[in-house]
């Protein structure tokens, strides 16, 4: 239980302890009141992971902010709450929680609409497309490498055996396979590559990415069947609610002073 709060609420815990909460104290440490308010922000960070709200997981919230304190204590005691780094990071870590909290307040205000919704389900089909494909690739650092596999394979000489060049380690062992993919999940040359070939054939012209340079080679397509709106929804009302929200700064910062 320790380990958990520790990964999850330690920027959060960096900021608290820097803010004066008026609330009931559930311990005294040396002193030093902890809040009710500081267990109330660890159960709910463990409550929205799935966790139940148990006698257990507040006496293990407490011994948490317990240790946390002797803590920081302990870095007061060494100067350390003095170096300009330290109070630098304290200062991003309350930053962090209020830009968290401004992002979630934003969200609430301002919901998505059905029709924003039906707008960006259609555009991702249309950015899908009807057809996904089954590719295979062989990625080489250099152009002229990627050129000698495509005249290699115009001699006759096999793409399994040629795939063992590959740079891409993580397919080549796979036969350079790359699954089943429609062209908004690849890079606009791969997927304007991939649609132009035919089934079995390989591009005759080395593909740029930023990975390399890629040989490529259709296995086969087949008709693509998009998820529903509901399989989709949660993604599309994040991916919006992003886009609002740094329409949002981007209005904040032009009204901004800035010097």
């Amino acid at each position: 239980m320790r380990n958990r709060f520790a990964l999850v609420v330690a920027p959060l815990l960096v900021t608290l302890i820097s803010l004066h909460v008026s609330a009931a104290d559930v311990a005294v440490v040396n002193g030093t009141e902890i809040s009710q308010s500081f267990i109330d922000v660890l159960i709910a960070e463990q409550k929205a992971q799935g966790a139940a709200d148990t006698p257990e997981l507040r006496n293990a919230a407490r011994e948490e902010l317990i240790r946390r304190e002797l803590l920081v204590q302990e870095a007061k005691k060494l100067g350390l709450d003095k170096r300009p780094e330290i109070t630098a990071q304290a200062e991003l870590a309350r930053q962090t929680v209020f830009v968290r909290a401004v992002m979630l307040e934003f969200a609430k205000t301002h919901p998505v609409s059905d029709q924003e919704l039906k707008s960006a389900y259609d555009n991702m089909k249309v950015q899908m497309g009807n057809t996904e494909y089954k590719v295979r690739h062989i990625l080489m650092e250099q152009e002229g490498e990627a050129k000698a596999i495509i005249d290699n394979l115009k001699k006759g000489v096999k793409f399994d055996d040629l795939v063992k060049l590959s740079k891409d380690r993580n397919s080549r062992d796979r036969g350079g396979d790359l699954g089943w993919n429609n062209t908004a999940g690849m890079a606009r040359p791969l997927g304007d590559a991939v649609v132009a070939l035919g089934k079995g054939k390989y591009t005759e012209i080395p593909i740029r990415s930023n990975f390399g340079f890629h040989v490529i080679l259709l296995d086969d397509s087949r008709p693509l069947t998009p998820p529903t709106l509901e399989q989709v929804r949660p993604q599309l009302v994040q991916a919006l609610h992003q886009t609002q929200f740094q329409r949002f700064i981007g209005e904040l910062r032009a009204k901004a002073q800035v010097r």
